[in-house]
């Protein structure tokens, strides 16, 4: 049986959150991390870093960002709807495009087939324009209505039609330029891929499913049946008996858990990795700041259950009902969710705020935890370009000083 703490290490290597790098990041790394994550969740909230940078740099460590933009361009990745809008490796792409459209129940795809039957001459004749005069990106069209209406209504007619095409299939994205989509005809984009798109591939709707959950298990390490359909928003729910059949085909591993009254399900890929976890061989080491996007959190019964950390991205929650802070990133230290910090990083000026600071209830401000924490923010300032760390407000209040007592050392 595996304890909860030997089922987050397991689940953290799956994600790659185990450990510490162990060399300096290479470009390839950037595509392989998002492959080992299946999807990297896009966000565009920039008030630290937009989210799918600070996901592989809690991954990573110190790599250039443009790294991730250049995959993109050189059609190693793609972009699609999946858990949300996601980045995906191009060796993924035909799962998503191919055969069966899964994505039909996504909201974003109900909501761009109704504008499509609502503007169907407008979305036509854009979709014409990019067809004769190549990629285009919603800033190329002029604004002329009057915004105030909440999600995809307040942006401009074109913005809402790019997006709908996108949603729809028939655009993808090229590129991005300082991170705004640039759209192209599918058909364009998939032309670029590498490894090359196969137009011959047509799953069916059962081998895409099975191919999604099989995908999730493997993300999460291991996990009870009832966690798997929110990794690719799969619809109708992951059950017991639909696993069974992957079991019994050697593809997925059972295993029980402390205080799980459900089976615990493993990716055949990790049975290494599991008799590691049962043995007590896999040490989680690592220290870092991670997205409120990132998927180790981005479930929050599954954060609550694995991690006793309740976790809610506060950034959408009217200011006088905030409990932390507006962007407010968990702290992973060795296994654990020790807390949270709301952050902004001033690139003007060089200072990274750290507005507050808190640690769970649980958690003691000892010096070791103080000194590991005070550095992944130290690793995160520095990467972001901005060293100066100013440390606002910590719950419990002695932790203020030794996280300052570490930056001085360390300096």
């Amino acid at each position: 049986m595996l304890s909860l703490a030997q089922a987050r290490a397991l689940q953290l290597a799956a994600q790659g959150l185990l450990q510490p790098p162990r060399r300096r990041p290479r470009r390839d790394d950037v595509v392989a991390a998002i492959g080992r994550m299946c999807l990297l969740q896009i966000d565009t909230i920039h008030v630290v870093a937009r989210s799918p940078y600070l996901v592989l740099h809690s991954r990573l460590g110190n790599y250039p960002t443009a790294w991730l933009d250049e995959a993109l361009a050189q059609g190693r990745l793609a972009e699609c709807w999946a858990h949300e809008a996601c980045f995906v490796s191009a060796a993924d792409i035909a799962w998503h495009r191919g055969g069966h459209d899964h994505r039909t129940h996504h909201w974003a795809h109900r909501h761009a087939a109704r504008m499509y039957r609502e503007q169907r001459t407008e979305m036509d004749a854009l979709l014409q324009s990019i067809r004769a005069s190549g990629p285009v990106r919603s800033a190329d069209f002029a604004r002329t209505d009057v915004a105030g209406k909440p999600g995809w209504w307040e942006w401009k007619p074109e913005k809402r039609w790019l997006e709908a095409w996108f949603a729809l299939g028939e655009l993808m994205v090229a590129r991005r330029d300082n991170f705004q989509r640039v759209y192209d005809l599918a058909e364009n984009v998939m032309a670029r891929l590498d490894p090359p798109f196969d137009p011959a591939f047509a799953p069916s709707v059962a081998e895409q499913r099975e191919r999604f959950i099989l995908d999730s298990v493997r993300a999460l390490g291991v996990t009870p049946a009832a966690w798997i359909a929110d990794y690719f928003r799969l619809k109708p729910k992951v059950g017991d008996r639909e696993l069974a059949l992957l079991v019994a085909s050697g593809e997925l591993l059972t295993v029980p858990v402390a205080g799980w009254k459900v089976p615990g399900y493993v990716h055949r890929d990790h049975a290494d990795a599991l008799d590691q976890a049962l043995a007590g061989r896999l040490r989680a080491t690592r220290t870092a700041l991670l997205s409120p996007f990132d998927p180790l959190v981005w479930d929050r019964a599954r954060a609550l259950a694995m991690f006793d950390f309740e976790y809610t991205i506060e950034c959408y929650t009217p200011a006088p009902k905030r409990r932390y802070g507006y962007y407010v990133l968990p702290i992973l230290h060795r296994g654990r969710l020790v807390g949270r910090l709301d952050a902004k990083a001033h690139r003007g000026s060089g200072v990274f705020e750290v507005k507050a600071l808190f640690l769970e209830p649980a958690v003691s401000p000892e010096p070791t935890l103080a000194h590991a924490v005070a550095g992944a923010i130290a690793e995160t300032a520095r990467w972001h370009g901005t060293p100066q760390i100013q440390l606002g407000r910590t719950r419990p209040a002695g932790l203020a000083r030794l996280l300052r007592a570490a930056w001085r050392g360390a300096g």
